[in-house]
């Protein structure tokens, strides 16, 4: 590999550390939380109504902020553009957002989960916009440590906060929501003052024409996330709304189970999530050779989460049983769910095609598509298979956008995606999750052995993934092995 080739893998791999550093804990907690929260919160019931509540406002924060993290980061790496204005119109805009918000409040009732904590939900979502406004600005000027430090405090803040109020203080749903309130609240302060914002927030820098050009690129991103909320979150409100008795239980109950079920697939997305991150930086940052640059990445990339996707369906019956005994059952939501977060993330990694060439109208429209194929499918689901049906709508309309982005990013950048091996694995993973759920002969044997499978047709790209670690901290090792053909 050539020095300028190895410069750009070890910066990738640079970062991907440290934002691995940085999201570990982070992601951690959130995978540690779910089975402290079915003990914490005792019922399904309540962790539906928890969930919920949440979900709403995840909703609501990309409306508030109107797109700005994605326009703060992307026009904050841009050599040209004054990061003060940057900072500044990502604040004002969040502030006008916000007071929209209050002014549209009364109308946030109608919304399921939001009765009685409307406030919370409020404070929640301004939080969360600042927060990722510093975060996003902190990354754009390169300052990756601080992006790594923050989340290993933000993680422990709020792990004490949940203690506080779930635990001493007793607040149920409420304690949940204040526990992410006050863990954000401090990571925006903490990382305000370290990395001295203040300077960069100056209200007479503030520029119109800017701030044109920053919405004409965040904007199509709001309904391009409204709709990957659709695809990601809307199955619970479905459930909710449409398995009331089904197996006994109400429709919180049920939406509490899925949300459980989301506990292993979230594995796979923080995998995905920390790496692109990292990934955003050199898609823009490294301009020579671009497409083989990211045919390489993807292949190597793809080849990981679908391993890991195998891997976690495989051991999705076995680790529900670290989670209270009423919540066993959320083990069936896991297959599926699996292979639509390492969709997931292939989407985020061809989004940043879109990224580089500032044509986030892309975006919004095969995010758009996979949204409005996922209602349709979660209706018909459903209604034929019950709960689980949730499931495979996210799966298939992942996929859907998969398909989409693939051919709209050919005439932007050709990446070479290898169809043929994409395909099989698709093939075996869907088989895998098949035979568990419908406890097929064979049982665990059949699944380990298609888990097998899928590792051993993408074993290339993983051993190709390793090599490059290896020349990063171990270029003697690395030369005595033999280098995959990538």
């Amino acid at each position: 590999m050539a020095r300028t080739d190895r410069k750009k893998y070890n910066t990738l791999i640079n970062n991907t550390l440290l934002f691995a550093i940085s999201n570990f804990s982070s992601k951690l907690l959130s995978v540690i939380v779910q089975p402290y929260l079915s003990y914490a919160l005792g019922d399904t019931a309540v962790m539906g109504v928890t969930k919920l509540a949440s979900q709403c406002a995840n909703l609501l924060i990309p409306l508030v902020s109107l797109g700005m993290s994605f326009a703060v980061i992307r026009f904050g790496l841009d050599k040209g553009v004054s990061k003060t204005q940057v900072f500044t119109n990502g604040f004002v805009s969040i502030l006008a957002g916000f007071l929209i918000l209050l002014l549209c409040s009364p109308l946030l009732r109608f919304l399921p989960g939001v009765n009685g904590y409307l406030m919370l939900l409020c404070a929640y979502v301004l939080v969360s916009c600042l927060r990722t406004l510093c975060t996003q600005f902190v990354r754009s000027r390169m300052l990756n440590r601080l992006v790594a430090i923050d989340g290993i405090l933000c993680t422990f803040g709020t792990l004490m906060f949940y203690i506080l109020f779930l635990n001493i203080l007793k607040l149920g749903a409420a304690g949940y929501l204040l526990a992410i309130i006050c863990g954000d609240g401090l990571s925006t302060i903490f990382v305000f003052t370290v990395a001295g914002l203040r300077r960069y927030l100056n209200f007479r820098r503030f520029s119109r024409r800017l701030l044109k050009d920053m919405l004409r690129y965040s904007l199509p991103m709001i309904p391009a996330q409204t709709s990957f909320w659709i695809i990601n979150a809307s199955d619970l409100f479905f459930v909710s709304a449409m398995c009331a008795g089904v197996g006994g239980l109400s429709g919180e109950s049920w939406a509490g189970l899925l949300s459980t079920g989301y506990f292993m697939p979230t594995l796979v997305n923080t995998v995905g999530q920390i790496f692109n991150e990292a990934w955003q930086l050199s898609a823009v940052t490294e301009e020579s050779e671009r497409e083989e640059f990211f045919s390489r990445v993807f292949k190597l990339y793809s080849g990981l989460m679908f391993c890991c996707a195998a891997g976690v369906i495989w051991l999705c019956k076995p680790l529900m049983h670290i989670f209270k005994e009423n919540f066993y059952d959320a083990w069936q939501f896991v297959p599926l769910l699996t292979i639509a977060a390492a969709f997931t993330c292939l989407n985020l990694f061809l989004n940043s095609v879109y990224m580089v060439y500032k044509r986030s109208t892309l975006s919004l429209l095969t995010m758009l598509a996979g949204a409005i194929s996922n209602l349709f499918m979660n209706w018909v689901f459903i209604r034929m298979w019950g709960p689980v049906g949730a499931t495979a709508a996210s799966m298939l309309s992942l996929f859907l956008v998969f398909l989409l982005r693939v051919r709209s990013t050919h005439s932007l950048l050709y990446i070479t995606i290898g169809v043929k091996r994409v395909a099989l694995t698709l093939v075996l993973l869907v088989a895998e999750a098949a035979w568990l759920l419908l406890s097929l002969p064979g049982g665990s044997a059949v699944v380990f052995g298609l888990m097998a499978a899928v590792i051993a047709v993408n074993f290339t790209c993983v051993w190709g993934m390793a090599m490059l670690l290896l020349q990063r901290f171990a270029p003697r090792l690395a030369a005595r092995l033999p280098r995959p053909r990538i």
